[in-house]
C-alpha cells in the first residue's frame, strides 16, 4: 500500500540562513544549527516520500548583511524551498532579542500556512525560539508538533556561570529564564523530540520538569560524504602534510591524530604522557596535535594559553621532538585532508576526552577510512557500537591507552578491517541519506497516528527546580559499601530534577573522575576538587573560570613553599599532587601542628587556608578557597538554599562545609578525631553507620526528601 508523501514545514527563526554560502562563525547565531536545518530541508526535498519542504526562518531586511536574507523565498530544489517570515523590526538582531516578537512571527507563519495548499502534517521546531513559535502553531492548527533543542537552556546557564557571567547578567542578555520556560513549554507540547545521543537524552533533558523519555527519539545527524572520504591519493603532497613536515624526523611513519579545541576537558596532555611514556609507540608511530587555530598563546584566553602551554611542556618533557606535530593553523577545508593523511600512512584517530556528548569528528575521521580509539564515554560508545570500528578507551588510563593505539596501528589485518567497517558504518548509520531514513521512520508514525503519544504526567512546580542539594566527599563516605551506594545513587537518580548532587574532594579532577569511575559512580552535577580549588559543572565538566580568578587574591605559592620548607614534619608531596592552588604535604603531626604552621604562614604575612585531612595530609591554598567556600559559591551561582542543603563530612577538611547553615552530618569513620569539635555542635547529626549507609542514615535523620523541603 503506498503510503501519502509528508508535507513538513521546518523551523528555525533565528541566524542568517540561506541555501548557499553559509555565513558559518560570523556569529553566535549563525553556526552548525543553521547548517544542519538548510542541508535536513535539502535532504528530505530529495526524497520521493515527501511531497515537499519548507525551512521557515526570519526575514532580515537589513542593510548590514546580505540581501539574501530579506528575500521572502529561496528555492533549494523542486520540493524545497526556504520561506522568510517577516518578525518584529527589520534589523537583524541576535536570538535573545527575539522572544518579544516571536508572537509576530507566529502570527505570521500561520497565515502563510492557512493560504497554502494544504496544510503541513508535521511541524519540527529547532532551538527553544523556534519551539516556542512551533507550539503554538501546532495548537492553533492541530498538527503534531516534533522539537530539537540542540542546546538547552539549563546547561547554558551553567556554561555561563561557569565562565564568570553574574546571574544578573545572564538575565538581562541572555534571557535565560524565558528560554528555560519556553524549552519547558515546547517539551509538553512536542509529540516527538529528536536528540543525537542517549546521553542527551538523560543529562540535559532530564533535567526539565516535562522530561518524557518515551517521547524522545535518538537521531544522530548526518555528515557530508562529499567533504569526507577516503585517501584518492595525493595527501601526503597537500600543504598540510608539508606543514607537519616541518616538524617530524619520519614523516613516512603512520600518524596518530587528535583533533580538538585546547580545552582541559579534551585531555590532549594525558595523551601525550601515554605517547611520551611508550618508546614502543614512539617507534611505529608520530603524533600529530591539532588545537585549533593560534597566533600568540599570551594573547590567548587563560584556558586555552593554559592548555596549549602544558601540551609544549609535557612534549619537551619527553623530549618528543621530531615525533609529535603541533601545527599553529589550519585551514577548515584541511580537517578532512588531515583525516585521509592520516589514513594513508595507516594511522589512527584518538579522541581522549574526559567526556564527549557526541563526537562528530569521530564519525568524520571514520569516514575517511581511519580506525578511532575514543573515549568510553558518552557518544563514541554509540559510533563505535553502531560501527565497529575501533576501541573505547579509559581516558584517565595511560598505560592502556598507548597499548590501545599500539595494537591498533601494529595488526595490519586488524586494522583493514576496522578502516572498512568505518567507512560502511558511517555510510550507514550517520550518511544524511541514513540521518532522513531514521528522521521519517520518526515523523511518520506521528502522522499516520499509528504511534501511541504518551501523555504527559508531570505537574510543574513554578520557581521550586533543584532548590535543594547534597554534597559529601569521594573516600569514607560513598565508597566502602556497595550495596548502600548503590541505593544512595538510585534514591539521588530518583530526585534528579529537584536535588542537585555534589561531591567536593581534596583529589585532583582526573583523579577524582578516576575513582567515581572505579565504583560506577556517575558524574555529579558539581564537583568540587582539589580541596575547593576548582568547581566543575555537569554535564560536560566546564570548570569556573570566574572561581579561579576570585580565588587568585593575594595567593603566592612560591613565598608559601619557602617558608614551610624549613618546618620539620612536612615532606612535599610527588609533582603529580601539586597545583596551581594547592600545595600538598605529608604531615608528622606529632613533629609540628596545623595550629602552629598556620601562625608561621600569618607571621610572614600569608594569608592562606591549611587544611589536614586523613591524619597525614596537609593541603595549603588560597584563603578564599576551601570546600565550603566553593560550595557556597556554588549556592549563589545556582540558586540553592543553604538551609536545604546536606553536608555529609569524614575528615578536618570538611569542617566548613558542616558548619553554618547547613544541614550537617559526620559519617562515621576512623579519622573522628579530627571532627571532634564539629561533631560535638548539638545541630550536626553524627551517623553510627559508616560509608554510604551513614550517607542514607543523615538523609532519614534528616527526612531530607520530606515534601515540602525545598518544594519536593
Amino acid at each position: 500500500m503506498n503510503k501519502p508523501p509528508l508535507f513538513i514545514v521546518l523551523v528555525s527563526v533565528h541566524g542568517l540562513i540561506r541555501g548557499h554560502d553559509l555565513e558559518l562563525g560570523r556569529d553566535a547565531d549563525t553556526g552548525g544549527q543553521t547548517k544542519y536545518v538548510v542541508e535536513l530541508a535539502r535532504a528530505l526535498g530529495q526524497r520521493p516520500d515527501v511531497e515537499r519542504v519548507i525551512l521557515l526562518t526570519r526575514r532580515v531586511p537589513d542593510v548590514n548583511v546580505s540581501a539574501d536574507y530579506a528575500e521572502p523565498l529561496e528555492v533549494l530544489s523542486e520540493k524545497a524551498s526556504i520561506v522568510r517570515i517577516d518578525c518584529g523590526e527589520p534589523a537583524y538582531l541576535r536570538k535573545e532579542m527575539l522572544w518579544d516578537t516571536l508572537e509576530n512571527f507566529s502570527d505570521n507563519a500561520l497565515a502563510f500556512l492557512k493560504a497554502q495548499p494544504r496544510l503541513p502534517d508535521v511541524l519540527h521546531g529547532h532551538y527553544a525560539d523556534a519551539g516556542y513559535v512551533g507550539s503554538r502553531l501546532s495548537h492553533q492548527l492541530g498538527i503534531p508538533l516534533v522539537f530539537t533543542g540542540h542546546s538547552l537552556g539549563r546547561s547554558k546557564r551553567k556554561q555561563l556561570l561557569a565562565s564568570g557571567v553574574t546571574r544578573g547578567e545572564i538575565e538581562s542578555t541572555y534571557h535565560i529564564s524565558r528560554r528555560i520556560e519556553a524549552e519547558e513549554g515546547t517539551l509538553c507540547a512536542a509529540e516527538r523530540v529528536i536528540t543525537s545521543t542517549r546521553q542527551e537524552v538523560e543529562q540535559q533533558y532530564g533535567l526539565y520538569d516535562f522530561y518524557q523519555p518515551e517521547r524522545m527519539r535518538v537521531v544522530p545527524p548526518g555528515t557530508d560524504l562529499t567533504q569526507f572520504f577516503p585517501p584518492q591519493g595525493g595527501e601526503k603532497q597537500s600543504a598540510i602534510a608539508q606543514q607537519l613536515k616541518r616538524f617530524l624526523k619520519e614523516p613516512g611513519k603512520p600518524i596518530i591524530l587528535a583533533l580538538s579545541r585546547p580545552d582541559p576537558r579534551k585531555n590532549i596532555v594525558a595523551l601525550i604522557e601515554a605517547y611520551g611514556q611508550s618508546t614502543e609507540l614512539q617507534e611505529v608511530a608520530n603524533l600529530v596535535i591539532v588545537a585549533g587555530n593560534r597566533e600568540d598563546i599570551h594573547e590567548m584566553e587563560d584556558t586555552s594559553a593554559g592548555v596549549l602551554n602544558s601540551i609544549l611542556l609535557a612534549i619537551d618533557k619527553y623530549d618528543l621532538y621530531g615525533k609529535v606535530a603541533y601545527p599553529k593553523h589550519h585551514a577548515q577545508e584541511e580537517v578532512a585532508v588531515l583525516y585521509r593523511l592520516a589514513a594513508a600512512t595507516r594511522g589512527v584517530f584518538v579522541n581522549p576526552a574526559l567526556t564527549e556528548p557526541f563526537g562528530l569528528t569521530l564519525i568524520e575521521a571514520a569516514a575517511c577510512g581511519l580506525p578511532i580509539v575514543a573515549t568510553e564515554d558518552g557518544g563514541p560508545t554509540d559510533i563505535i557500537g553502531n560501527c565497529n570500528n575501533g576501541h573505547l578507551i579509559n581516558p584517565l588510563d595511560r598505560k592502556t591507552m598507548a597499548q590501545t593505539l599500539l595494537d591498533t596501528l601494529s595488526d595490519k589485518v586488524a586494522w583493514r578491517r576496522l578502516a572498512k567497517n568505518g567507512i560502511a558504518g558511517v555510510t550507514r548509520h550517520y550518511s544524511w541519506q541514513a540521518h532522513v531514513e531514521k528522521y521519517l521512520k520518526v515523523i511518520r508514525p506521528l502522522v499516520e497516528k499509528s504511534e501511541p503519544v504518551v501523555p504527559i504526567t508531570s505537574i510543574r512546580r513554578p520557581e521550586v527546580f533543584r532548590k535543594r542539594a547534597i554534597f559529601t566527599s569521594i573516600d569514607l563516605n560513598l565508597i566502602g559499601d556497595d550495596e548502600a551506594l548503590k541505593e544512595f545513587l538510585q534514591l539521588m537518580q530518583e530526585n534528579r530534577k529537584t536535588t542537585i548532587f555534589g561531591i567536593a574532594t581534596g583529589r585532583r579532577l582526573d583523579d577524582a573522575l578516576a575513582r567515581l569511575r572505579q565504583y560506577n559512580i556517575p558524574k555529579p552535577d558539581l564537583l568540587i576538587t582539589g580541596q575547593g580549588t576548582e568547581i566543575h559543572y555537569a554535564p560536560g565538566l566546564t570548570r569556573s573560570e570566574i572561581w579561579v580568578r576570585h580565588i587568585n587574591y593575594q595567593w603566592n605559592p612560591q613565598a608559601v613553599r619557602d617558608i614551610l620548607a624549613e618546618i620539620p614534619g612536612l615532606e612535599l608531596q610527588p609533582k603529580v599532587n601539586q597545583s596551581t592552588f594547592k600545595i600538598s604535604y605529608y604531615m608528622d603531626h606529632t613533629q609540628v601542628s596545623v595550629k602552629e604552621i598556620r601562625q608561621t604562614l600569618l607571621r610572614n604575612e600569608q594569608a592562606v587556608n591549611a587544611v589536614f585531612s586523613f591524619g597525614q595530609f596537609l593541603d595549603v591554598v588560597p584563603v578564599r578557597a576551601s570546600k565550603g567556600l566553593a560550595m557556597r559559591w556554588c549556592a549563589e551561582q545556582l540558586g540553592f538554599s543553604l538551609e536545604n542543603t546536606l553536608v555529609c563530612g569524614a575528615t578536618a577538611a570538611d569542617t566548613d562545609m558542616l558548619m553554618g547553615n547547613t544541614l550537617g552530618a559526620v559519617v562515621s569513620n576512623r579519622h573522628l578525631d579530627e571532627l571532634a569539635e564539629v561533631a560535638a555542635i548539638d545541630s550536626i547529626y553524627q551517623t553510627q553507620q559508616q560509608h554510604a549507609a551513614g550517607v542514607l542514615e543523615a538523609i532519614a535523620h534528616y527526612d531530607f526528601f520530606a515534601k515540602g523541603r525545598g518544594g519536593a
